[in-house]
């Protein structure tokens, strides 16, 4: 299994697909990161030589695509900025809500978690206690 930047990309994928594996590396930047390093699209992951995966290393480094570890910190550092300032964005941030705008009424459930059921919610159980 080839490892790059410290993740083992899957070996039966073509790899300009593999390369998505590593946070931060998207298909289009997997493409440009190729088409720098002279290696073919089609080609599958075990099918890659030493030298050709030593090209996509020195691009991915020496392009300073920020990658894994590095560009979590980053984003992590952001939205600690945000909550720290107590914008509005980091308000939503540390209630855990939709941060760019969405309705929360009926949706969200994604970020709001699972439904919980609230006791004495409907009337007529209430009334009977």
């Amino acid at each position: 299994m080839p490892r790059i930047s410290g993740v083992d990309i899957p070996n039966n994928k073509r790899i300009v697909i593999a390369l998505t594996y590593i946070y931060g590396i998207g298909l289009k930047t997997s493409k440009q990161i190729l088409k720098r390093a002279n290696v073919d699209e089609n080609i599958r992951a075990k099918d890659l030589t030493d030298e050709q995966l030593a090209s996509i290393r020195n691009v991915i480094e020496k392009e300073q695509y920020m990658v894994e570890g590095e560009l979590r910190r980053v984003i992590n550092q952001n939205i600690k900025r945000l909550k720290e300032i107590r914008c509005y964005r980091g308000i939503r941030h540390t209630r855990n809500l939709p941060v760019r705008g969405q309705k929360t009424q009926k949706n969200a459930r994604t970020k709001r978690g699972k439904r919980v059921a609230v006791g004495g919610a409907n009337p007529k159980a209430a009334a009977k206690t």
